[in-house]
């Protein structure tokens, strides 16, 4: 292998525990930084170097990645304050941060950069999420530039744009699935949007699998998604059958799927946002296959959500020795 030790921020959340595993059984000593050690819990048997700090301070960021090869950002934020173009929790985690691990990579030395993002980012998309995603990648492809024009270091960087995420402990299909065991019916903003979900094993392979794959001639972005393609309703009624609650959907106009989101922001963790509808404008689903230089298989949803919104195990790939 061309690279030996990964840094992976944000690795202590739903898509980190899928990660770090394959990243270990691929041979690559792993490191995580987390702002507190107890987050770290659900991966701290596993052989790896968890370092506590915050990452949104340069000097500490850059401390931290001293001595990596390669840096994964899995760092993002589903929902933030309303703010034009983007609210403070957006800028901070999707473009003040990658531009901040860009510069510390420079500092070190460090060439290689896989940066999780979303599908469909663009600067000038419908909602703040995806508005601050895509200028998070604006701020990496202007680091790799600088990079390649100034005589120093080159910064390989591969950006990931996937769909919606499930698995285990996803904040998606399992959302849902607690919303159905408790209310009568299910009054659903965006009933036609359509979304291509992908397994979060899926995304952590499609990961593993770049790392040594940085040539100049690959492109720099991916998009990926599952199998299928299914409308919010489908995933929606899916998600009730799958777990033992089926109730019925009424799908609600825009102006009232709005207000339901107005109303939700207050919560304080609300199951749908009004920036969320707004990211629902566009279909979540991607304009062809995915690349076969990722080499995956995507796994269909039926089968692996069906286990486990019906509690039953969907597999673990790295089981701690005693």
């Amino acid at each position: 292998m061309r690279y030996q030790s990964v840094a992976v921020i944000g690795g202590t959340g739903f898509i980190g525990r899928s990660l770090i595993p394959q990243l270990l059984e691929a041979g690559y000593a792993v490191r995580v930084a987390t702002r507190r050690r107890v987050q770290a819990r659900p991966i701290q048997m596993l052989p790896i170097s968890i370092t506590e700090c915050d990452v949104h301070v340069p000097a500490q960021l850059t401390a931290f990645l001293d001595g990596a090869d390669v840096v994964i950002n899995l760092v993002g934020v589903l929902q933030d304050k309303r703010a034009t173009p983007y609210g403070p929790g957006f800028a901070r985690a999707h473009v003040a941060l990658p531009e901040k691990i860009c510069t510390a990579m420079r500092t070190l030395g460090i060439q290689r950069l896989l940066h999780l993002s979303a599908l469909h980012s663009d600067v000038n998309g419908p909602s703040m999420y995806l508005r601050s995603k895509g200028e998070g990648e604006q701020r990496i492809d202007a680091a790799v530039r600088a990079s390649e024009s100034d005589g120093g270091t080159p910064l390989r960087a591969t950006v990931f744009r996937p769909s919606v995420i499930f698995g285990p402990g996803d904040q998606f299909l399992n959302t849902f699935a607690q919303v159905l065991k408790i209310a009568p019916f299910m009054p659903l903003a965006c009933p036609d949007a359509r979304f291509q979900p992908i397994y979060v094993e899926d995304v952590a392979r499609a990961l593993v699998n770049m790392i040594e794959l940085d040539a100049p001639t690959v492109p720099r972005v991916f998009d990926l998604g599952g199998p299928g393609v299914y409308t919010l309703a489908e995933l929606v009624r899916f998600t009730g059958e799958a777990s033992g609650h089926r109730r019925p959907i009424i799908g609600l106009p825009s102006w009232a799927g709005r207000l339901q989101g107005a109303l939700f922001e207050h919560l304080p963790n609300p199951p749908i946002t009004r920036d969320n509808i707004d990211s629902m404008e566009v279909d979540s689903v991607l304009s062809g296959p995915m690349d076969p230089l990722l080499r995956v298989t995507p796994a269909p949803l039926e089968t692996v959500a069906g286990a486990y919104l019906r509690g039953l195990p969907v597999g673990q790939r790295w089981k701690p020795s005693a």
